[in-house]
């Protein structure tokens, strides 16, 4: 992986796309952790949000380091064109590309940082894979919790419900946005053991 320095030609260190659904029906949606969790970095380190790439952008520096915190807007399951736009304006291969995400298969406070992998069904991630043309990308995986025993709900319908008040969304998100800001200060592997085999 690429950290650091960073590649000729580009003056980005790390673009940063949290995934999430536009619209204020959305807004509270696990599945929308990881606009949660740039907006929390746009807030620690200033960033300013303006329309570009079919999504929100925002410049900011972490740790010395030039990132770019993106949110697309084009609903989920197209999240790959605003990131892959992003991307080809930067002219950043994908390994400096990070992307955080919701993740159904963990419990709810759990993290995983990770290169490459499977898209586990995830709609947005096949996007991102399809756009780039490799699944050989960062990911930050955000652990939102499954149905409890006796929730008839479908996966899918539980992901697009908002968190509960006892689920402390603002831990989990502060949690997620320590975990970038240690990738991008330390690296992958730094980032793995500090939080991958923690939980909230």
């Amino acid at each position: 992986m690429r950290l650091w320095p960073r590649r000729q030609g580009t003056s980005l260190d790390l673009l940063v796309a949290g995934l999430g659904n536009p619209g204020r029906e959305y807004g509270g949606n696990r599945h929308n952790v990881g606009w949660m969790v740039v907006d929390e970095l746009a807030r620690r380190h200033g960033g300013s949000w303006r329309s570009k790439f079919n999504g929100q952008l925002a410049e900011v520096r972490i740790d010395g380091h030039k990132v770019a915190l993106l949110k697309p807007e084009t609903y989920m399951n197209e999240s790959g064109r605003s990131i892959q736009a992003a991307a080809k304006f930067f002219k950043l291969d994908p390994d400096a590309v990070l992307v955080v995400h919701d993740e159904g298969d963990f419990g709810r406070g759990r993290l995983q940082a990770r290169m490459g992998g499977g898209l586990g069904g995830h709609n947005g991630l096949r996007s991102i894979a399809q756009q780039l043309g490799t699944t050989d990308f960062l990911r930050l995986r955000v652990g939102v919790g499954r149905p409890e025993r006796g929730d008839p709900r479908p996966l899918a319908d539980f992901l697009l419900s908002d968190f509960r008040p006892e689920d402390d969304r603002d831990a989990l998100v502060r949690a997620a946005a320590d975990a970038v800001e240690t990738l991008d200060a330390e690296g992958l592997e730094a980032a793995q053991r500090a939080i991958n085999s923690k939980r909230l």
